[in-house]
């Protein structure tokens, strides 16, 4: 929302936006054709964990202070473990008794070198809130194996997700109290003014509803639309199509919006 709602953000991305929905539309529109279901229900999982864990990580990066190689070594340990895990529970159903076995020994295995991997690079980290913040990147991994074992997959998604998303809505809600408290800068936060409505719980409250009434209500109004004015039926529209869409472009933007250079810095600092 920060890219969408601030039109001087969108305009300095604009050009990366329109180049990426472009080479989504051809991406989905020739991998519909040429690849399986599942291949590429894989390929998406597994940018969503590598989205999820890169941001974790790269949190992380400033205050542990690895070196290079360590910093990657426990990110794609990481990585690989996650996406084990994941494809370990939402394939369950149809992968055989033995590939099923295989996916939870190859999970297993990476949590071991990552538990071990953690153990050896903590020599590196100068500071005991580095070494806490280093193991409990790591024990995100670990704990959902653990559920994932225990067949909790629920609890197996959701803590590296809900832990994923509470970073999230810290950085986004400090950006938007430093840039719009006292003098807001976008028709969001000026209504959100007039209402006097705090700034702290403006974007976590407009994105919880917005997601609500989208995942809820979505694909009726689109098919009561098409229904009405073209006489036919597109099924889930918003909730794979549009979701979908917003869900893999906030993947790519958040790669780089944070990074130096990015007008999202003009607003959080962070201390080494």
């Amino acid at each position: 929302m920060l890219l969408t709602t601030n039109k001087d953000y969108f305009s300095f991305y604009q050009k990366k936006i329109i180049i990426m929905t472009l080479a989504l539309m051809l991406f989905f529109a020739l991998a519909s054709q040429l690849l399986s279901y599942y291949v590429l229900y894989i390929m998406v999982a597994s940018w969503t964990v590598y989205h999820v864990l890169k941001q974790q990580h790269g949190v992380g990066r400033g205050i542990y202070q690895l070196p290079g190689w360590a910093f990657y070594l426990l990110l794609w340990l990481s990585i690989g473990a996650g996406i084990s895990v994941y494809m370990g529970i939402f394939l369950k159903d149809t992968l055989t008794l033995q590939q099923a076995e295989w996916v939870k020994q190859a999970a297993g295995a990476l949590v071991v070198c990552l538990l071990l991997s953690t153990s050896w690079c903590q020599r590196y980290v100068k500071t005991r809130f580095g070494s806490l913040f280093m193991w409990a990147n790591s024990f995100l991994i670990i704990a959902s194996f653990y559920f994932y074992l225990q067949q909790y997959y629920f609890l197996a998604i959701l803590i590296p997700r809900l832990v994923h998303d509470a970073t999230a809505y810290i950085f986004y809600v400090t950006h938007d109290v430093n840039k719009h408290a006292g003098h807001p800068q976008n028709f969001l936060y000026r209504w959100a003014a007039k209402v006097r409505l705090n700034v702290f719980i403006v974007l976590p409250l407009v994105s919880f509803v917005l997601t609500f009434l989208l995942q809820k209500y979505g694909d009726q109004w689109v098919d009561a639309l098409t229904q009405f004015f073209i006489g036919m039926e597109f099924r889930q529209v918003v909730s794979v199509g549009l979701i979908g869409y917003f869900s893999l472009m906030h993947y790519y933007t958040e790669a780089f919006t944070w990074k130096y250079g990015s007008p999202y810095r003009k607003y959080i600092r962070f201390k080494p």
